[in-house]
């Protein structure tokens, strides 16, 4: 699944020539691009899908997501390892149990 997700603005930033911003989401931190929201600032909220800012946002209504989203295991999904989830899907990882083993499996 994927979610448009709210994000504080914890620093903005020009990557070749994109204004960027480093996101933070309840813990995980992404860069995002802010070509559809251009005056967002710092500490300011926005949704974001794809790694785009798409709204902003109040934070209350930020922070009542994000909890929610947490609740429901979203964020999880969401921002999650993928190979942690791929394994879970298939019954779990194919060479054993441990955290090694997982680490070895691993690109």
């Amino acid at each position: 699944m994927c979610l448009a997700v709210p994000g504080r603005v914890i620093d903005i930033g020009e990557r070749d020539g994109t204004r960027m911003a480093t996101v933070d989401f309840g813990g995980v931190v992404k860069e995002v691009c802010l070509e559809y929201l251009p005056d967002l600032r710092v500490g300011e909220y926005a949704i974001v899908h794809v790694g785009f800012a798409l709204q902003r946002l109040d934070e209350e209504s930020a922070r009542q997501t994000l909890r929610l989203f947490s609740e429901l295991g979203l964020l999880q999904e969401e921002f999650g390892d993928p190979w942690e989830q791929a394994a879970a899907e298939a019954g779990g990882w194919p060479f054993g149990d441990d955290d090694a083993t997982r680490e070895a499996a691993r690109p």
